[in-house]
């Protein structure tokens, strides 16, 4: 079926290859509106180019690189984006990152507002093209989102723009904030909640319902957040993965090929990791690394008990930051998201300290930490010719964590559905259930679940938005990072210094580019 969905959604690109120069610039030479838009294969090609622009999370716009803009992980490689100048406090209105963001979006925006002015001139069913008008409208609102999370308030497009009228100006975050969450409550109830496996990438009404949930959290809207998860809930289409396998932990699959087609992926880009061997995996075994998880995130995974290395005492921290799986005694997840020096990955033996050899610390392609990021690494890309791994941008999990911190944050902690989704989610990890008898307050719980949230989402982006939401920007971004412990010198290794300005970091920079091009548009503060 993989095979199958892959060869479907090459053609619909290749198709969308062809019309891109139209559809970005209204070239009359080539192909006109007059005789492309006729038949329902040229409404589904143009409908595809819209969807061309999600992001991977090692590709495109690289979702998994922004653990590098937060306390997760570090990044080399300005070839794959200056993550490195950002967490350094070095960025300004130039920055690549931003620039290419900036431009992708507002590129996929225009083919959706293409598409919506130009569909009814196709010949096709009418409930049919009914139903891509909603999902053109919902990509649009979606691009708006992403866009308004990185940038703050942004022009809100809806019509094609020529270049005599596109200087426009910012619409403030509430009225972007009301425009994307208007978009997405109408159009979820005419999108279908599920589709075939062949067209399973394309955005149904749960996805409409978790991108309202993910936006209203980021901006403390704790009532929409927990209406929106509950919507995707109870829709019963979803459910945590968990594999037929009983000799392998279901989280650790989830993020292969094995566990590719599952009930979890609520919103996933096809392919979107299909270089992440290129991306994460240590040198020594043909990969390179550009992202590397720090001591900080590798320190805040429990132990099989349920505690915190914190609550075991200063000895225990001091062992386990030496040999973070000592006697294997830690969360599953952190097995599943990270390698560590010293284990054996694909025959070769991970020695980040070694005087020779390609794993070194530090060396091109390899760690910058002394550790790598396991999640989205199967072995089979190690020599295969065509890797295709999806990557999950929105996974069930995290509307579950979404829909327990809402209720805790609205006062309703002692909601029987905290514990239990909670428990859910620690099960299938196989983590011990909540200790109810100390997690029995809402302050308590509060830090359960930013725990729960790091061990589950680690690498996949979501900590840059936690620690924004959470206020803790500006004492996680600051100061020392520091990697694996050195046992030459018994001592973490130190990685880089960082600085931050909480109100200028908050946002990225609006680009140069447009501030050049549009008189109108007005940057961001202290940039």
């Amino acid at each position: 079926m993989k095979k199958i969905y892959a060869v479907i959604f090459s053609a619909v690109m290749l198709t969308c290859s062809s019309c891109e120069k139209f559809l970005t610039h209204d070239d009359p030479v080539s192909v006109t509106d007059d005789n492309w838009w006729k038949t329902e294969a040229n409404a589904t090609g143009a409908l595809g180019s819209v969807y061309a622009g999600l992001p991977g999370g090692s590709s495109g716009r690289q979702l998994m690189f922004l653990s590098a803009l937060s306390d997760e992980a570090v990044a080399r490689q300005d070839t794959r984006g200056a993550y490195e100048a950002y967490a350094k406090g070095l960025q300004n209105s130039s920055w690549d990152v931003a620039l290419g963001l900036w431009r992708d979006d507002y590129k996929d925006i225009r083919r959706a507002c293409r598409f919506l002015e130009n569909v009814d001139r196709c010949y096709m069913d009418s409930s049919l093209k009914d139903r891509y008008k909603y999902e053109a409208r919902a990509m649009r609102a979606y691009y708006h989102m992403e866009m308004m999370l990185f940038f703050g308030g942004i022009p809100i497009v809806t019509k094609s723009l020529e270049p005599a009228n596109s200087n426009t100006t910012r619409n403030s975050e509430q009225e972007v904030y009301d425009f994307v969450v208007s978009e997405l409550t109408e159009c979820a109830p005419h999108l279908p909640e599920v589709y075939n496996n062949n067209e399973a990438w394309r955005i149904s009404s749960g996805v409409c319902w978790a991108l309202i949930s993910k936006l209203a959290m980021f901006y403390r809207q704790y009532e929409t957040a927990k209406m929106a998860a509950k919507k995707v809930i109870d829709q019963n289409v979803y459910a945590l993965y968990r594999s037929t396998n009983t000799k392998v932990n279901s989280f650790a699959e989830l993020f292969t090929y094995a566990g590719e087609l599952n009930k979890e992926r609520v919103f996933f880009r096809d392919n979107g990791c299909s270089n992440a061997w290129k991306t994460f995996a240590p040198y020594g075994v043909g990969g390179q690394t550009v992202v590397s998880p720090t001591m900080k995130v590798v320190n805040s995974f429990e132990t099989l008990q349920g505690k915190t290395l914190q609550e075991l005492g200063p000895d225990s921290l001091t062992v386990y930051q030496k040999d973070p799986f000592y006697k294997n005694n830690r969360d599953p997840r952190l097995v599943a998201s990270v390698l560590v020096p010293g284990q054996v990955y694909e025959k070769d033996t991970l020695r980040p300290f070694a005087s020779e050899g390609s794993d070194r610390i530090g060396i091109l392609n390899s760690t910058a930490t002394g550790f790598w990021v396991k999640k989205y690494l199967d072995p089979k890309d190690r020599n295969g010719a065509s890797p295709s791994l999806d990557y999950m941008i929105i996974r069930y999990a995290e509307v579950l964590l979404n829909y327990v911190e809402a209720l805790t944050e609205l006062g309703d902690w002692q909601n029987t559905d905290v514990i239990k989704h909670l428990n859910d989610i620690r099960t299938r990890a196989g983590m011990p259930v909540v200790d109810v008898t100390k997690y029995n307050t809402q302050e308590k719980l509060r830090q359960l679940i930013r725990r729960e949230r790091t061990a589950e989402l680690a690498f996949e982006g979501a900590r840059f938005y936690d620690i924004r939401r959470w206020d803790m920007l500006g004492d996680v971004m600051n100061g020392q990072v520091y990697g694996a412990v050195d046992p030459a010198t018994g001592q973490p290794v130190m990685v880089e210094t960082r600085s931050c300005n909480v109100q200028r970091d908050f946002r990225y920079p609006i680009p140069l580019n447009e501030l050049l091009a549009n008189p109108k548009m007005t940057q961001n503060p202290l940039y």
